[in-house]
């Protein structure tokens, strides 16, 4: 099979709409039923809903964990949320794959843990992009919104800080089961990546 992959100029949401409209092309061509993305405060998964508008694909936003920023909150605009609901878009939330307890222990007693080795891997290697719709992938795989099987390919998309600016066609695996994930195309991303 030959199939082009779309080389972003810059990172960030002015990418967005593009990203999405890649992103709901292939979905259509492949037939993917579901569709992963993160979105802090519902911004993007509007868009998505927007872009995947009449295919029959159920929308999984992935958002910060409560308290990422301030303690007990969510960073998820309620307006927006209420919308996303009478879109069928499922707005959900848990732990982060690569930092909750072991970014605890690391703060606390130095050293830097495996899920860190990981997570800045991707980040470094794919940009954040890329290491946010892994993340989100399990997050969804783990919460119980999309299937894990061996037959089951997904579309997910992350972004660099905001927005969406990577889009690729996965394989799922719970968190547990990490090695499992299969990354099958890239359908966009950023050439250059954020610094580190």
């Amino acid at each position: 099979m030959e199939k082009s992959i779309t080389y972003l100029d810059n990172v960030g949401p002015e990418n967005s709409e593009n990203v999405l409209k890649l992103a709901a092309k292939r979905a259509e061509e492949l037939g993917i039923e579901y569709v992963v993305l993160a979105s802090t405060s519902g911004e993007t998964a509007l868009k998505a809903a927007e872009a995947f508008k009449g295919q029959n694909v159920k929308l999984i936003a992935i958002t910060h964990q409560y308290g990422l920023k301030e303690g007990g909150k969510w960073e998820v605009d309620e307006d927006k949320l209420e919308k996303l609901k009478e879109m069928g878009v499922i707005m959900t939330t848990q732990s982060h794959m690569f930092s909750g307890v072991e970014r605890a222990i690391s703060k606390r007693i130095g050293g830097a843990s495996r899920a860190d080795v990981i997570s800045d891997t991707l980040r470094t290697m794919f940009g954040k992009g890329f290491k946010v719709a892994i993340e989100c992938t399990m997050m969804a795989a783990d919460s119980g919104h999309i299937p894990v099987s061996k037959e089951t390919e997904i579309i997910a998309i992350g972004g660099t800080r905001w927005g969406a600016d990577v889009a690729a066609v996965v394989r799922p695996a719970h968190s547990f089961d990490f090695f499992n994930i299969q990354i099958r195309e890239i359908i966009a991303m950023p050439r250059a990546k954020e610094e580190q």
